[in-house]
């Protein structure tokens, strides 16, 4: 029983300092809005960066993504592989129509 009491410990404590990551990334984009006075391009990858950031903190804890590696990885190159494809068969029909066949 004093196992179990341990790990739920230790998810409780993942859980808390993953929310206040949350917070404090939070804090840093509205600080950097507000404070940073940069280029509108600067800024929104200075934002960009960040809610990726965050949105990798909440689908790896939250969403207890960061136990299925394999499935991830699987579904990532699956992703690439299509992203591909998608960029080569437009690039192939246009060439194709110039060169008449």
């Amino acid at each position: 029983m004093s196992n179990h009491a341990e790990e739920m410990d230790r998810h409780i404590r993942t859980y808390l300092l993953v929310f206040g990551s949350l917070i404090v990334l939070t804090l840093i984009t509205v600080a950097s809005s507000q404070f940073l006075h940069l280029p509108i391009g600067p800024h929104i990858a200075v934002a960009l960066i960040i809610a990726t950031i965050k949105a990798t903190l909440v689908a790896c804890f939250f969403m207890h993504l960061i136990s299925e590696r394999k499935l991830i990885m699987a579904v990532l190159g699956l992703t690439v592989f299509f992203f591909f494809v998608l960029l080569l068969v437009p690039a192939m029909t246009a060439l194709s129509h110039e060169t008449g066949h």
